[in-house]
């Protein structure tokens, strides 16, 4: 069996889910969306997942705490970063303005994949991001380890970033029908059977 593991971009995801028609596809799970990218002869071995909470908005945080513990209650590994204040400038009214800028995502991926690579926990990669900063990190996996593979996938309704591909196995596409088929139900229950999480109220399935 090939042994595969995934590295999943938690914002560009969520971006593209934020296109998308419906906040319920953002109660998505990656476990049973990324299997629906495997063949018969592959084996999961992880599932990471890269993310920031946005402390400052306690909405969106209260919402991602619930997806992170029905993610963890599927054995997706939860790899956080965290946001730094950046001033920005604004043309129209000339003033500056203090926003919130995600940090170490990126490299955590990177570290995260080469870790794995040095660990030899994979024989195929499957990177979920459209980020050309990961470009160093997969030509570096795929040159120290020829064996393994490396494949890219695109999130829903975004292409594959050319960079990506340049140095690549190959790619994946996801698919808005795919993310429909794999939701958490309202109450997700770990494996003890106890209450894992549950549904925020935004994303409920309409109808």
């Amino acid at each position: 069996m090939t042994r595969s593991s995934f590295f999943i971009d938690g914002f560009n995801f969520y971006h593209a889910l934020r296109r998308l028609d419906g906040d319920h596809l953002k109660w998505v799970d990656l476990r049973a969306l990324m299997k629906r990218l495997t063949s018969m002869s592959e084996d999961i071995s992880h599932i990471y997942y890269f993310s920031a909470y946005a402390n400052w908005l306690p909405g969106p945080k209260r919402r991602h705490e619930q997806y992170v513990a029905a993610l963890s209650s599927v054995d997706v590994d939860v790899i956080m970063g965290n946001f730094k204040k950046k001033d920005r400038f604004c043309n129209h009214c000339k003033r500056i303005s203090v926003g919130h800028e995600e940090k170490e995502t990126d490299v955590n991926i990177a570290l995260c994949m080469l870790n794995e690579a040095y660990k030899d926990t994979y024989d195929r990669a499957y990177v979920v991001s459209r980020d050309s900063d990961l470009k160093p990190a997969i030509a570096m996996v795929r040159s120290q380890f020829p064996e393994k593979e490396l494949f890219v996938v695109a999130p829903p309704h975004f292409g594959h970033s050319t960079d990506l591909l340049s140095v690549a196995s190959g790619k994946r596409k996801i698919t808005k029908k795919q993310i429909e088929q794999c939701l958490f139900p309202e109450i997700v229950l770990d494996s003890g059977g106890n209450v894992a999480a549950t549904r925020p109220a935004e994303y409920q399935p309409p109808g």
